[in-house]
Parts: structure tokens; sequence; C-alpha cells
């Protein structure tokens, strides 16, 4: 189980978690992801935990390279050529144990582990403030509201068929196939998909479709202000593209939502939707794989006045507005922390 290499050692396992017969730990250790997606992730272990075959425990050999030195310095390299595999990518002992890493002394390391955990923290810091944020959003919503799915104030209730001018599933997956895609210089339109709503976001990696496939598929078009909501898998993530949102149509994987302005207010329909497609995604404690238009369509909503959902909007701007100035800090010492990890060991 031990492939000793130069100042640390690697530390397979080959059975399934809790097994006592894999390699345990009284402290916490290095760990690697060698299979799958993740491979090449880094991380340190709790302590008394045990690994599977899906991971492996990085073990400096001697008092000369800090664990959370070898933390960073395994992020910073570049793994690549120790990945194999392209269905499946793995990183064995025998591919990584020839690795070299850079060893400075002991002071040096601890200068360095300083610096990027300063780093660290601040980022971690900052994104806890934007769950902050997110849980003050929420907290407003239930004191301006209440619950929406007992409606305990008492709102007028409405089918939300009745509160929407579209709402409908994207097309047939066989009517929009892999090969359906073009490259982004000979479309028409992008593809908006289940990514997107979940990300929040349009600047991705995205899919393209010139105008003979728009053309066949025009009624599953999505226009800014349109919201789109993930409905495989993992449903209930909802979106509303942006005013700038580029032309598209939906993937079939999306459902498409435009609402009538006269019932609802975009910020608070967000937070209304949500909160139901959730409690109805786990009604019974069964958590449904797929939601369709017509079934949402009948559950009747609370519409309360719009002159108080509109204040609520208000105060949600307020707090998007701030979230905004902490994802911009969040960003930049980002930057900051991965020119120093390039500095550093590369």
């Amino acid at each position: 189980m031990l492939t000793p290499y130069g100042r640390y050692a690697v530390y397979g396992a080959n059975g399934i978690i809790g097994r006592y017969d894999n390699y345990n730990h009284e402290f916490s250790e290095v760990l690697m992801t060698c299979r799958g997606a993740t491979c090449g992730t880094i991380n340190i272990s709790e302590p008394f935990s045990w690994i599977n075959g899906n991971a492996m425990v990085i073990h400096p050999k001697n008092d000369d390279i800090l664990k959370h030195f070898l933390v960073y310095v395994l992020r910073g390299i570049d793994l690549s050529d120790v990945i194999t595999g392209a269905a499946q990518p793995q990183i064995t002992r025998q591919s990584l144990s020839p690795k070299k890493l850079p060893v400075p002394p002991l002071a040096e390391q601890e200068q360095i582990v300083a610096e990027l955990d300063l780093l660290s923290s601040v980022i971690e810091k900052k994104k806890a403030q934007l769950k902050h944020y997110d849980a003050l959003a929420q907290s407003i919503f239930y004191s301006m509201f209440g619950d929406p799915i007992t409606n305990e104030k008492g709102w007028e209730v409405k089918r939300l068929g009745e509160c929407v001018h579209e709402m409908f599933l994207g097309p047939f997956g066989s009517a929009l196939k892999v090969d359906s895609y073009v490259a982004e210089e000979l479309s028409y339109c992008m593809v908006y998909e289940q990514k997107h709503a979940i990300q929040g976001r349009i600047d991705l990696e995205n899919h393209y479709i010139d105008k003979d496939k728009f053309e066949s598929l025009k009624r599953f078009e999505v226009k800014p202000n349109d919201f789109i909501m993930s409905c495989r898998g993992t449903i209930g993530k909802l979106y509303q593209l942006p005013k700038n949102a580029p032309k598209g149509i939906i993937h079939p994987s999306l459902m498409k939502i435009r609402i009538k302005d006269e019932y609802y207010h975009s910020a608070f329909f967000q937070f209304l939707l949500v909160k139901i497609v959730a409690n109805e995604n786990t009604n019974g404690n069964c958590v449904q794989m797929a939601i369709t238009a017509k079934e949402l369509g009948k559950k009747e909503l609370p519409v309360p006045p719009l002159s108080l959902q509109q204040e609520f909007a208000a105060k949600v701007e307020a707090i998007e507005q701030q979230k905004e100035l902490i994802k911009q800090s969040i960003a930049e010492t980002e930057t900051l922390f991965n020119s120093r990890m390039d500095y550093y060991f590369n």
C-alpha cells in the first residue's frame, strides 16, 4: 500500500468508506481524489476517517514538508501529465510518485502558507457574507408574506396558469440532439440549458443552432425577462434572463415561464416559485425527478398586493447591490490568490 518517493509517500485505498482495513489516520491528512470528474482535487481529511478507492493519502515522510504547504503545492502544480484515461480520468500511485515538488526551507513554507491562508480566509469570509445576505432576503420574504405553502396571511390565491402568459417545457429530446449544434460563428441563436438556470448566469460554455433549426423550434424561443426553470433531476432552479440576454431557445430540460405583470413582480415571483416547487418536489418525502407545466399550472399560489411585492423587490434590490460589491471583492481576491499560487509554484 505504500509507494515512497523523495519526501512524500502515497497511500492508495481499495475498500469502501468506513471499512477498518483501509488506511485510517488519527490526524488530518492530505487527500487527493484519484478517479472521476474531480480527479486531482486536493483537500485535508477529518481526523479518524477512512478513504475508499476513489481517493489516496499523500503523507510527508519527513518533517521538512508542512502538510498545509503540501496542500497548496499540489493545488498549484500542473497534474495533467499524471492523469490518465479520457472516459474515466484517474491518477495512480505509480503515475504520481515520480512527480517532483518544490520544497523550500520550512521558514519559507510557513510564510507561503500564512499568506495563502490569509487570502483563503478573506475569500471564505466574503462568501459567508453572501450567505448572510441570502438568509436576510429569505427572512424578509417570510416576514412580509408568511409561509407561501400554508398562506398563513390569507392572501388571495390564483392558479399559476392564470398568472402567466406562457409556461411550457422545451422540445422533445429527439428534436434537439447534440448533432444539431453548430459553431458560434455559424450560429443564429444560442440554446439555454439547465446549467444556466442552476448557475444563474449565461456567460458559460454555450451551445448554438443555425437559423433552420431555430425556425423548426421557434415556439420554444425565450426572450429577456422570461424565467427559465430546471425540470429534470435538479428541479426548481429558477433564473430570470437579463435584459441583454441573447436570442435563444430552451433545452428540453428547461421550462419557460413568462409572468403577467398585473399579478406578480418578478423579484417576488422568483422567491415564491422556488419555495413552491421545492415543497412539491419533496412532498411525501419522495423526491421527484421531473415536473411538468400542466402540473405546475394547477398549483394555487398566493397573490399579495402588487404594492407589497414592489416594496419587497426594493429591499431585494438593495441586498443584491451589496452582494454584487462582495462578489467583485471575491473575484479580485481570487485573482490575487491565483497570481500568488502561480508565483510560488509555476
